[in-house]
């Protein structure tokens, strides 16, 4: 059994049926450029080559072998979904059900791509949201660590006990509720305000360097303490750099306030 016919198999269909698959396609016929027609009807060459695209796009290679796979499959595939609707599996309400929302799903994954391209973001919009983007994120990155906790008054003991010379990082690994920061003494690493919690930032970017946070800062996470290590310059990446994935995330938001206004439009029901 040849690898490659067995990987194609996994990505067509599951379990044990693409042993199966794998198995059958053994001593099949060399692929042709023919119609593919199987006991009087034709597989559709837009389904042929819908599911090529499809492995070349995970990596097998285009050639003869992989469009033999491709057909040897399909026919196999289609003898199956026959026998199916002898035994009249397709009338099964579950199946169907499975069937329609599977529809859905591609028509909506369709329909997405399909606003995307009638709906490009302009160069005016892009610069825009990239101002925008670096006068919040400001002149300047702050190297942080900090500690969290549940409550404001176990952030006050904290604070009062750093005080008195505590040690931020033992503490944190102690105490900190963070599971990203706790276990490196409560650093974060370099970031600009605008990355964080508004509360968390705006305090950030009010300590100068090696100062720490005199109140507790109340996040949706809980309580902090921080304390700022070092600060530098801002250095924003080129708008050319981050032009196209700006622009997709523009898109994105473009299209989510498009779904929420078709929402609002529509009267739903049972929800």
């Amino acid at each position: 059994m040849k690898l490659k016919h067995t990987l194609l198999s996994l990505t067509l269909v599951g379990g044990s049926l693409a042993l199966t698959l794998a198995y059958a396609e053994q001593n099949q016929p060399s692929a042709s450029s023919a119609p593919l027609v199987v006991n009087g009807e034709t597989i559709p060459e837009s389904r042929i080559q819908f599911v090529t695209n499809m492995q070349i796009s995970r990596g097998h290679a285009a050639g003869a072998d992989l469009d033999r796979g491709v057909r040897n499959e399909l026919v196999i595939l289609q003898l199956l979904n026959d026998q199916a609707r002898k035994d009249g599996l397709n009338k099964d309400p579950g199946l169907e059900g499975q069937l329609d929302f599977m529809k859905q799903q591609l028509t909506a994954a369709a329909f997405h791509d399909h606003y995307l391209k009638t709906h490009p973001v302009s160069d005016q919009a892009l610069h825009a949201e990239y101002d925008r983007m670096k006068a919040e994120a400001g002149e300047h990155e702050y190297l942080t660590e900090h500690i969290l906790v549940d409550n404001e008054a176990e952030a006050q003991a904290i604070i009062a006990q750093l005080k008195k010379g505590g040690n931020f990082e033992k503490i944190a690994k102690e105490k900190s509720k963070d599971p990203g920061s706790k276990a490196n003494g409560g650093k974060l690493g370099w970031a600009a305000p605008g990355v964080y919690d508004k509360s968390f930032g705006a305090a950030m970017a009010k300590l100068k360097k090696g100062e720490t946070t005199d109140t507790p800062v109340k996040s949706p996470f809980g309580y902090h303490i921080i304390r700022v290590i070092d600060i530098r310059p801002l250095k924003a990446p080129p708008f050319d750099d981050v032009k196209t994935k700006l622009s997709q995330a523009l898109q994105e938001q473009a299209f989510g306030q498009y779904i929420q206004q078709l929402q609002s439009q529509a009267k739903i029901q049972g929800r």
